[in-house]
């Protein structure tokens, strides 16, 4: 679907340049060549994943203290208000980065809520106390409706409708999100199911007339960019994890699986990712909608298998409270979620024949399986994700040669 509104040239700032004087906020062409991430988003998504690695750390508190079903549901809720910032600036980013002073220092602002929402992590987690989280959420926020005002002055038409409508979903939303902080207690796992569903239908409504100029490559790369950081935080966290393990308990024997596991499962979850080229299959509002709105599910579990390795240590060290059962699916269901999302999202698009399609499917249920394997199951994952991908290559050289091999038409 292709925006009505005029692009205008890449802004001479993009690459890391000066910045521009302060300038009109128009749209970007979706056709135009050479868009990738600048440093700017970048750095924006670097920031983000350390209120996502606070979150991974809560997470793990909560499991291993035998309280998983209230720490996931706190991760749920604050994950969604870390996903859904980085989203909403991300497609905007696509359409309208003029990369000028102003939309800088906006960018900067929100950057600057995020790590007030990060601070506030711990509090949500353990005292319930939501505030600080809202209010990181809130100076983000309100960083975003800035933008869509911006935009709404720059414009006219159904454009200007449309940024219009983004600015007053947005602030409304915010007001709607003061549940978490002043209802009882019980109340907020159902403020936060409304609240997310409404956040969500802000776009479909705001562009139901208009569709922004959101630039397919530069959209899939700006994931799959944020999928690498989320995945190398995961190392990171396991790393540190398996090194206190070593350090206090000299319990190098205990770690090695979990370790060998881990990296098996992280290196199959890249390569499962990046097999595909998905900017092609984003073509419209509606497949982008699903598409975007389902890396949720593939953010979350991808920094949620990082938690659950940490966890696994800390069991195997004996520092969680916690059965081997318990500490083997903290690893297996979140890997098992994020392979069933890629293949709904991702793979399940360019694969052909029912083996290729089965593929992914099968892992998850296999790496589920794998979490009755007491001490070998993080190992025992970490192979069979391995083994997708090797199937997967296999299989793909052994279609490609099929073709190779069958005589072109007589014209």
């Amino acid at each position: 679907m292709t925006s009505s509104s005029t692009p205008s040239p890449a802004p001479s700032g993009a690459h890391g340049a000066s910045p521009r004087p302060l300038s009109r906020l128009t749209a970007r062409g979706r056709d135009e060549a050479h868009r990738v991430a600048s440093p700017l988003e970048l750095f924006f998504d670097l920031c983000f994943v350390v209120a996502i690695a606070q979150a991974g750390v809560q997470l793990v508190h909560a499991v291993a203290e035998s309280h998983a079903g209230e720490g996931i549901l706190n991760y749920a809720m604050v994950f969604f208000s870390i996903w859904w910032a980085w989203m909403n600036f991300s497609w905007f980013a696509s359409a309208y980065d003029n990369d000028d002073v102003l939309y800088r220092v906006v960018t900067l602002v929100q950057i600057a809520g995020v790590l007030v929402l990060a601070a506030g992590v711990s509090r949500a987690f353990e005292d319930h106390d939501f505030l600080v989280v809202w209010l990181g959420y809130l100076i983000m926020r309100l960083a975003m409706a800035s933008q869509w005002l911006r935009v709404a002055r720059s414009s006219e038409g159904p454009e200007r409708t449309t940024a219009l409508r983004y600015a007053g979903g947005v602030l409304l939303c915010l007001v709607g999100w003061l549940g978490l902080v002043i209802l009882p207690e019980g109340g907020r796992p159902w403020v936060f199911l409304v609240m997310a569903v409404l956040e969500m239908c802000v776009p479909r409504y705001a562009e139901k007339d208009f569709a922004t100029s959101w630039h397919p490559h530069h959209i899939s790369e700006r994931y799959g960019l944020f999928t690498i950081i989320v995945l190398g935080e995961t190392i990171a966290a396991a790393t540190v994890a398996v090194k206190s393990g070593v350090d206090e308990n000299d319990a190098l024997g205990e770690l090695l699986p979990i370790a060998g596991g881990g990296l098996l499962i992280i290196f199959s979850a890249w390569w499962i990712y990046f097999v595909v080229p998905i900017h092609g299959h984003l073509r419209s509002n509606k497949q982008a909608f699903l598409w975007g709105y389902g890396h949720y599910l593939i953010f979350a579990s991808a920094a949620a298998i990082g938690a659950g390795l940490e966890v696994a240590v800390e069991q195997a060290v004996g520092k969680a409270h916690i059965s081997t059962l318990a500490a083997s699916a903290a690893v297996t269901l979140p890997t098992a979620l994020y392979l069933l999302s890629v293949w709904a999202l991702h793979s399940r698009h360019f694969k052909v024949g029912i083996a290729q399609q089965m593929v992914l499917p099968t892992t998850a249920l296999l790496v589920i399986l794998c979490t009755f394997l007491g001490d070998w199951a993080v190992l025992a994952a970490g192979i069979v994700s391995a083994l997708a991908v090797a199937t997967g290559v296999t299989l793909t050289a052994r279609m490609a040669a099929r073709e190779s091999e069958e005589p072109a038409p007589v014209v």
